[in-house]
């Protein structure tokens, strides 16, 4: 007897779900938590308020990153905002000597502490690229990887 495929999570969806388990549990929530503390800090000022939005979209990205992608909003609506040009430019510069070198920083090391066994390579590949997003946040989207293309980050 044949099974109703609707019945059952297709496999990418699966290991996308079993990635982002795997992550939140060794070492995602803690880097989430750096995030929303940056946030924090940056909307403690009025200098900062701009970096708040993307502290806070990367701190959910950062928290379940499998299945979704950083993308520049230049590249994904076909024109520049304030975010992808020059301003943003002196934004992510600014973000750097604020907070995005210590995040990156912590990205790194999760990554070192994840890459020693073989099982945590995926993870430490995740933490690499939410290290390089840490450094220039300013000018990104999140969205969703389109279903039947794989668990990517």
């Amino acid at each position: 007897m044949r099974q109703n495929s609707a019945e059952y999570p297709q496999s990418p969806d699966l290991i996308v779900l079993v990635l982002n388990v795997a992550w939140v549990v060794f070492g995602g929530f803690v880097m989430f938590l750096g995030w929303v503390l940056a946030a924090c800090l940056m909307a403690l000022t009025i200098v900062g308020i701009p970096w708040v939005r993307s502290s806070l979209n990367i701190a959910f990205y950062s928290l379940w990153p499998f299945g979704r992608m950083a993308v520049d909003r230049q590249d994904l609506y076909g024109e520049r905002d304030i975010g992808t040009g020059v301003l943003g430019l002196l934004g992510n510069v600014l973000w750097f000597v604020l907070a995005g070198w210590w995040l990156a920083l912590g990205h790194i090391s999760s990554a070192l502490a994840c890459a020693i066994t073989l099982i945590g390579l995926p993870l430490a590949w995740a933490h690499l690229k939410l290290a390089w997003i840490s450094i220039f946040p300013v000018g990104k989207a999140i969205v969703e990887i389109p279903k039947g293309t794989g668990p990517r980050l």
